[in-house]
């Protein structure tokens, strides 16, 4: 997953592993969403510490200095913050339209099929017993239901992009530094963003998430970070599969007795609790080892990344914030058909097939309309291209 933003920058290629790993934690997030779901099985939350998030996020932070670095070097730093600034909106509003969306989908059933339970469920209490306030918090992205808490993470790390890129750009181990700092202090102090209702508080604290996105922006602007540390694949890859494995054993003891039996108790009094609000440093090492283990299994140049067959699941990364919300409104759809089927394994495996190909259509329509709306490229800069190559 994280490879040399030399390459994917100055080269002016596309690192297809990005759009990959992206769309795959986007078809995993859509399937974790759906409650008691057995395909969720083959995702990677119950093979280590880490899951999608962490992918989604990491690789989040990475091409946000693919992105706007490039900007900033060509046109200033104003102009690559308003670039910025005007996605921090863009996801903003589509947090808001979601939240609306999913609110009256909930809504809606619950009152047909006489389930008012399912309110409660989804943490909609507060907007039936005070609406405007709820309301008020829902904007300030205080309040929100069940699943709906990735888009707000996003949002704030993103909004700190502006103030941290200039630094990134010159010194990206000293923002590293000042991020893993901030994560020892919240960790240490239980710093977190308020929530709604009551005295609750955000089920992924940024002040610790913002350590997995700007360890993927840092690898980012350092800059060839998978060619340097490929270099001492002999000391680093032993320790790195190594943890994979004691992460998978763990996990699995999760789920199997006889495993469980053989974690030793000083051990898991070591390890339990493994937060996610907090994203425990379990969580964080995992993600890096197996970042470390993709990029050198998978090269940049890695044909297959191009086969057709591949393809679905890079348009979903292509278009992530499309696809991320139409998958976290078909989950709870799924999760009713699943529900009225007695959660039968074939409900299951339906459901989220037919979520992932609708989500794979809708990222294929995204790319025409992207396509149909770029001006064609001007016949000296395409004989230039040509030439080129």
């Amino acid at each position: 997953m994280s490879s040399a933003i030399g390459t994917a920058v100055k080269g002016g290629g596309r690192d297809l592993r990005l759009d990959f790993f992206r769309g795959l934690a986007l078809w995993f997030i859509f399937v974790d969403h759906i409650y008691d779901n057995i395909v969720s099985w083959l995702t990677m939350r119950n093979y280590g510490f880490s899951d999608a998030t962490e992918v989604f996020v990491f690789i989040s932070g990475y091409t946000a200095i693919i992105a706007y670095s490039g900007i900033m070097q060509r046109s200033g730093w104003l102009r690559a913050a308003a670039r910025i600034i005007r996605r921090v909106w863009q996801l903003y509003v589509a947090h808001i339209v979601l939240l609306v969306a999913f609110v009256a989908q909930i809504a809606y059933f619950a009152v047909s099929h006489d389930r008012k339970a399912l309110i409660a469920e989804m943490n909609l209490l507060g907007l039936m017993e005070d609406p405007f306030n709820t309301f008020v918090d829902a904007m300030l992205l205080k309040f929100r239901p069940i699943n709906l808490d990735v888009l707000p993470l996003y949002i704030v790390l993103l909004a700190s992009l502006p103030l941290a890129l200039p630094a990134l750009k010159r010194w990206p181990w000293a923002v590293l530094g000042t991020s893993l700092v901030l994560y020892v202090l919240t960790l240490i102090f239980g710093w977190n963003l308020p929530a709604a209702p009551g005295d609750n508080v955000w089920f992924f604290n940024p002040f610790a998430w913002q350590l997995v996105f700007y360890l993927g922006a840092s690898f980012a602007s350092a800059g060839r970070m998978g060619e340097r540390l490929a270099a001492f694949r002999r000391w680093l890859l032993p320790p790195a599969i190594a943890y994979l494995v004691f992460g998978f054993l763990i996990v699995m003891s999760w789920q199997f007795k006889f495993l469980a039996q053989l974690v030793p108790d000083w051990l898991g009094r070591q390890i339990y609790p493994i937060d996610k609000t907090n994203v425990d440093v379990l969580r964080v090492l995992h993600i890096l080892a197996l970042a470390y283990v993709v990029q050198l299994l998978i090269p940049i140049g890695a044909a297959w990344l191009r086969w057709r067959l591949v393809e679905p699941v890079r348009r979903c990364g292509e278009h992530s914030l499309q696809v991320f919300c139409l998958g976290t409104f078909l989950s709870f759809t799924a999760h009713l058909v699943t529900e009225y089927y007695g959660q039968a394994v074939w409900s299951q495996i339906l459901v989220s097939v037919l979520g992932i190909l609708i989500m794979v259509a809708f990222a294929y329509m995204a790319h025409w309309y992207r396509k149909s709306e770029k001006p064609p490229a001007p016949r000296v800069a395409m004989a230039a291209g040509v030439g080129d190559g």
